[in-house]
């Protein structure tokens, strides 16, 4: 079993019980970007993550023969390959301004329970690690084997996840341990709660004052319906709530405090009535989606409150989006048209309101553009780039509105698989959960 647990992967797979699309006025004058191909490894594949203030980007890549997928730090135009912890794979999930990069990568040694918590199907011991100056460094476990670090702030402060020693009735094999959220500073581990009742537990992300969203449950469901999902704060666990009657999932979290996040559906995997919201002192509000469309997650907020995600249609097709002062507009229709990248998953924005992600390669589907047939496209990372200072919105809790249709994506069934490997929640991985 796969142990990744996908947003994109879980939404496109239930799509049948979506609702009817929500009719929305059209907004005029959205901001425009340049689009930059940040490349790969050498393979045809890569997927950006987190983007800090100063342009730095993470995420991962193909080598030459797409045989091997690194960890990578793109800089001033350069893609650097930041290795492995001796395994074949390795992921960037975040990056701070201080160009330190957080994330997991597979060592060469089989896991000793046969358990597969990188999620990359060959049962290698899976390690945290943090990267700093050039070196790759693995982080403390709380007693069992296995880890993913998912976030880091301006203080250094390493979000993420860490097998104890016990062993979770609750899991489905392969996965055997029990898991906690965990905080590393200056190298030393620490378990963060979960909710009063829940064994196990999944991280999101951590701002620059130490709060962060957790989401907890048992081994197979972490987070809502049957689950929680909190801010903790100065110790104190606050659950998320619900937003229309669903429960709410985080996915980032701001220096403000503000949260992004997604409404769950009633029923484990059951995204009947999904969409984004913006969390903030207790109170949600929903973000709607993009014209025609039924679904929408987020997946970023910045400092200044503009949020990225995704609007889904009821047949699959998918659409990158970027949320600033109550408009929700398509990425698609942002950039140039002679662009020869479509963005349709929006993972990272900064505070200069710099979007990073995944799009694909015109021109490199087979059978034209991707569809639900499942044809191959060539992946890169993408950089989109405000072309004007008003980029960078003030924060408001406003109604959402919509621009105009757009070019649309739909989903290949190679490209989900390959989407499997994106975290939710802020680039987190649950063991037990996923495909």
């Amino acid at each position: 079993m796969n142990v990744t647990n996908s947003r994109l992967s879980r939404l496109l797979t239930l799509l049948c019980a979506l609702t009817a699309p929500l009719s929305l006025e059209a907004a005029p004058n959205p901001t425009a970007y340049n689009i930059t191909d940040l490349g790969t490894l050498g393979g045809t594949f890569s997927q950006a993550f987190s983007i800090n203030n100063n342009g730095s980007v993470v995420g991962f890549a193909t080598l030459p023969g797409d045989t091997a997928l690194h960890a990578f730090l793109w800089r001033s135009g350069v893609m650097t390959d930041l290795g492995t912890l001796g395994g074949p794979l390795s992921q960037a999930t975040h990056v701070n301004d201080r160009d330190e990069v957080v994330g997991f990568s597979e060592t060469s040694a089989p896991d000793p329970l046969g358990e597969d918590f990188c999620g990359f199907g060959d049962h290698l011991v899976c390690l945290p690690f943090v990267w700093r100056a050039g070196v790759m460094t693995p982080l403390p476990a709380l007693g069992g084997t296995n880890g993913i670090a998912l976030s880091i702030n301006s203080r250094g402060e390493v979000l993420g996840i860490s097998e104890n020693s016990i062993a979770d009735p609750t899991c489905v094999p392969p996965q055997v341990l029990q898991f906690k959220p965990v905080i590393w500073h200056k190298m030393k581990i620490e378990e963060l709660p979960t909710f009063p009742g829940d064994p196990d537990g999944g991280v999101g992300a951590i701002n620059d004052a130490g709060e962060a969203t957790l989401p907890t449950g048992n081994c197979v469901s972490i987070g809502p319906p049957t689950g929680h999902d909190s801010l903790l704060r100065h110790g104190i666990l606050t659950d998320f709530g619900s937003f229309e009657g669903l429960g709410i999932a985080a996915n980032d979290i701001n220096n403000k405090g503000q949260v992004a996040g997604v409404t769950v559906g009633p029923s484990p995997f059951g995204f009947s009535d999904v969409q984004a919201v913006l969390w903030q002192d207790g109170v949600a509000s929903g973000l709607g989606f993009l014209p025609g469309d039924v679904v929408s997650t987020d997946s970023a907020i910045s400092d200044t409150g503009q949020i990225v995600g995704q609007s889904i249609e009821p047949n699959g097709n998918i659409r990158g989006f970027v949320w600033r002062d109550g408009v929700m507009s398509a990425l698609d229709t942002l950039i140039p048209a002679d662009s020869t990248l479509g963005p349709f998953d929006p993972g990272g924005i900064n505070s200069r309101g710099q979007i990073v992600g995944t799009a694909f390669v015109k021109g490199t589907c087979v059978n034209g553009p991707p569809n639900v047939n499942g044809v191959n496209c060539e992946l890169h990372a993408f950089l989109l780039t405000p072309t004007n200072t008003e980029a960078v919105g003030q924060n408001a809790l406003a109604p959402p509105n919509n621009v105009s249709e757009s070019r649309k994506v739909v989903i290949s069934e190679s490209v989900r698989k390959a989407l499997q490997r994106r975290p939710v929640s802020r680039r987190d991985h649950i063991p037990g959960m996923g495909s």
